[in-house]
């Protein structure tokens, strides 16, 4: 089945049915990826465009690797050493790559909007790889489809969401996801790094960390995203770690079958301390790897083919 949109801005206002469809497609992409040969020729004679204005390791892999898979054609795109650099709008830079025939652009950008302001302009699908602190929907995607894995199910699975909620595009994802598949989502993080309202969104706001973790099934933790914030959120690393950071001896606290995870990359000794991240509790590998699967599957369901998946 295909989605209601021909483009993937955001996990805002995409149903539960629609989200099912592309966890159902993933687990398809998920048996192809454990053969030997884990190329099929779904995508082939379509061509994908990465515009990657941000730095980007996992996303970009990710999705370099899933079109590959897909026997897509790629063409990465860098705005150092483009024409961008020497002044050309962003309009003009997509149109002028548009009219090389492209069939999908995925594009990651520091203003939010951008993936909405090209699917306006485009004719190309648009899939949204991080538009600055909106949202990230592949990376909640992930999450969501990993908990899937993990428990079986999500509903009514009880998810912490912990750190910087205010610069964090993979939070308001979720939300909006973890929501509309019956997920219980709390938040926990400094008040001045959490956003005035998010409460009319359906989410409990925690300012304790150690009240927060309680009896919860996951606990999501998010990067400080240093580059993003202003001067004096909060008063140093150090004291951020004592009042926000899971550490081993937190962990200790938590339910033996607590589930940890982290969209990457992972500031270790901050918001995370390394022996949480290497437990026997975190999925933040699985993550990574469920990621080329729902990157398959979002590609997929918004290249127009119209024949039914064979692979």
């Amino acid at each position: 089945m295909p989605l209601k949109s021909r483009h993937l801005i955001g996990l805002e206002g995409i149903s539960k049915e629609e989200l099912e469809i592309i966890f159902k497609t993933a687990d398809i992409f998920k048996e192809v990826l454990q053969r030997p040969i884990k190329k099929v020729p779904t995508l082939t004679g379509k061509t994908v465009v990465n515009l990657f204005f941000e730095p980007s390791t996992r996303t970009r892999i990710s999705f370099e690797l899933a079109e590959r898979r897909l026997s897509a054609d790629t063409i990465n795109f860098s705005s150092s050493g483009s024409s961008i650099s020497k002044g050309e709008t962003l309009k003009d830079t997509v149109r002028n790559i548009e009219a090389m025939k492209i069939d999908l652009v995925v594009v990651r950008h520091s203003s939010p909007g951008t993936p909405l302001f090209l699917s306006k302009i485009l004719n190309a699908s648009i899939i949204n790889a991080g538009d600055g602190a909106h949202e990230h929907p592949t990376q909640a995607l992930l999450d969501m489809y990993s908990l899937r894995e993990k428990f079986g199910r999500l509903e009514k699975l009880k998810v912490l969401i912990v750190g910087d909620i205010s610069h964090s595009r993979v939070a308001l994802s979720n939300i909006y996801g973890m929501t509309s598949m019956g997920i219980n989502v709390s938040l926990c993080g400094p008040a001045t790094l959490m956003p005035r309202e998010l409460d009319k969104l359906g989410v409990k706001i925690y300012y304790n960390l150690d009240e927060a973790i309680k009896d919860k099934d996951v606990i999501l933790v998010l990067r400080i995203q240093l580059e993003r914030q202003k001067k004096g959120l909060f008063p140093s690393i150090r004291e951020y770690r004592n009042c926000f950071g899971i550490t081993k001896e937190r962990l200790q606290k938590l339910k033996d079958d607590v589930v940890i995870m982290h969209p990457g990359p992972i500031n270790r000794g901050v918001e995370l301390d390394g022996d949480v991240a290497d437990c026997k509790n975190s999925i933040i590998l699985e993550q990574v790897e469920n990621g080329v699967a729902i990157r398959m599957a979002v590609l997929y369901l918004l290249s127009g083919v119209e024949s039914s998946l064979t692979i």
